[in-house]
């Protein structure tokens, strides 16, 4: 009995242990470069000041985005548990904290999913261009259906629900496997596909008449958007969710790792890769779209944009217009965009899984099968003709209020309570670059400070928006981020045998 128990201890073990610190870094390099990467920070950057921009962003990723990875880090490696467990044993008051942000991560997972869907769909679409003369009208007639209200919330748009659906298997397929097996080997194909065929497809865009154009309206500085407090808050937005900062992604897989090799150098190696993908992500973007000003005669500001509307409006019709080789960079394009998204899908189900794994000692494949499952279920209400008009609310609610709120909770906690002083020794004992006093500082004062100001900011301007469908229903997601975390937290956890 004994020796059997030590056999499944050990298998349990294993399946959530890197094989590699390689597989560890294309991982969390995944969870980083997502969908915002190429269809936002372009638009961020262009919108907030162009080339001046960089200056509140560079900052933003060293008093804010770094710090806190690293605080992540270390807290993955010393603990080796959920975030949920960590906060517990640090308080059993805190452990719905943990659970409260886990189950946020997973309500992201459950509409990130159906973008991702859409774009497979744009992916077949684009080896014969069957989005038709009006990619604008297409859009909105076969994928989205519904417009901004919920009477379409009945009726299913099969296409987009059949994707989901093998979307869903193939992460379910690759995640209930031991980490390394599964997740490990899928991302050690798709992280260097997606950088190569990106990188080929911004080499071309630097051939495309009109380009100059592009790159003069993205990174011409206006000196004077410094001084607006916008561009700032702006900056620090775009690099805590382009990181996935403080939603326990990066502690998850960290707990992963079977040493503590090179922490904070692994962090400034997945800070640097994120930012360098969408500084040249955002290049060949707007070099495309100065093809398309030149080609139409209209103006940047005119076609520049971010969102669904980039990916599955502006560029079907900037490849419209691109004559034959559209048929190859069309499909590179999309397949990019699919590479992206399932890496972060990945990262998105791991934190839910291995909370459900640590409080009642359930296998890998069961949690991950349990996550997926329930994913499944409510991604169904995304594909409906209504799923866009929610869509952008919950993400509205969920990214500018409820992670941007945890986030501040674990800040707060983990900056004053918790003791981060003696996470040092672990993160330096074999990084090259070591952190001290300083990130001990930033952590404590800094970033609670921004944190706040960026959360009363979003506060304010809910407040002054009124009484509307969209606040009611984010009343409803509001009362799930509440309600399902207590539920978890008031279960009794299943004791080992």
């Amino acid at each position: 009995m004994g020796v059997a128990y030590i056999s499944a201890s050990k298998k349990t073990n294993e399946a959530y242990k890197w094989g590699s610190n390689i597989s560890f870094l294309f991982a969390m390099i995944g969870a980083a470069i997502g969908l915002g990467n190429i269809w936002r920070f372009s638009y961020i950057v262009y919108s907030n000041g162009g080339g001046s921009f960089f200056i509140p962003y560079i900052f933003a990723i060293l008093t804010l985005g770094v710090p806190f990875l690293i605080l992540e880090y270390g807290l993955g490696v010393k603990h080796r548990d959920s975030l949920s467990s960590i906060l517990k044993n640090l308080n059993p008051k805190f452990e719905v904290i943990g659970w409260f942000i886990v189950f946020l991560v997973f309500l992201v997972m459950t509409y990130y999913i159906v973008i991702i869907g859409w774009d497979v769909i744009y992916l077949l679409l684009g080896f014969t261009k069957q989005w038709g003369s009006d990619p604008n009208l297409f859009f909105n007639t076969n994928i989205v259906v519904g417009g901004n209200n919920l009477s379409h919330i009945t009726t299913i748009v099969w296409p987009t629900f059949i994707i989901v659906t093998l979307v869903w298997i193939f992460l379910w397929l690759v995640s209930r496997k031991n980490i390394e097996n599964g997740i490990g080997k899928v991302v050690k194909i798709t992280i260097p596909s997606l950088i190569c065929i990106m990188f080929l497809i911004v080499a071309y865009s630097f051939t495309l008449n009109g380009h100059m154009i592009g790159l003069t309206n993205l990174f011409n500085p206006d000196w004077s958007a410094l001084l607006n407090s916008d561009i700032w808050l702006a900056a620090f937005t775009q690099v805590l969710f382009s990181l996935s900062v403080g939603q326990s992604i990066a502690l998850t897989y960290a707990s992963y790792l079977d040493n503590n090799d090179h922490l904070v150098d692994s962090v400034l190696v997945v800070a640097a890769s994120n930012s360098s993908f969408e500084i040249i992500t955002a290049i060949g973007v707007f070099n495309i779209l100065g093809f398309m000003s030149l080609k139409t005669g209209l103006g940047i500001e005119q076609i520049a944009t971010s969102g669904t509307g980039l990916i599955f409006v502006v560029f079907p019709e900037i490849f419209n217009i691109m004559g034959d080789v559209a048929y190859i960079i069309g499909p590179a394009f999309f397949l990019c965009v699919f590479f992206a998204g399932v890496t972060t899908m990945f990262a998105f189900i791991e934190p839910m899984s291995l909370s459900l794994a640590k409080k009642f000692k359930m296998s890998r494949s069961k949690t991950a099968t349990i996550v997926c499952f329930f994913g499944f279920l409510t991604s169904i209400i995304f594909t409906t003709g209504a799923g866009n008009y929610i869509l952008a609310i919950a993400d509205e609610f969920i990214n500018q209020y409820g992670i941007l709120f945890a986030i501040l909770l674990q800040a707060i906690i983990f900056g004053w309570l918790y003791g981060i002083d003696k996470l040092v020794p672990i993160l330096n004992e074999k990084s090259i670059v070591h952190i001290g006093s300083k990130w001990i500082w930033i952590l404590k004062y800094i970033l609670p400070g921004v944190l706040l100001i960026l959360f009363a900011s979003e506060i304010i301007h809910k407040i002054t928006e009124g009484i509307t469908t969209e606040l009611l229903i984010e009343l409803v997601f509001l009362a799930l981020v509440i309600i399902i975390p207590v539920i978890l937290t008031k279960l009794p956890e299943t004791k080992d045998n």
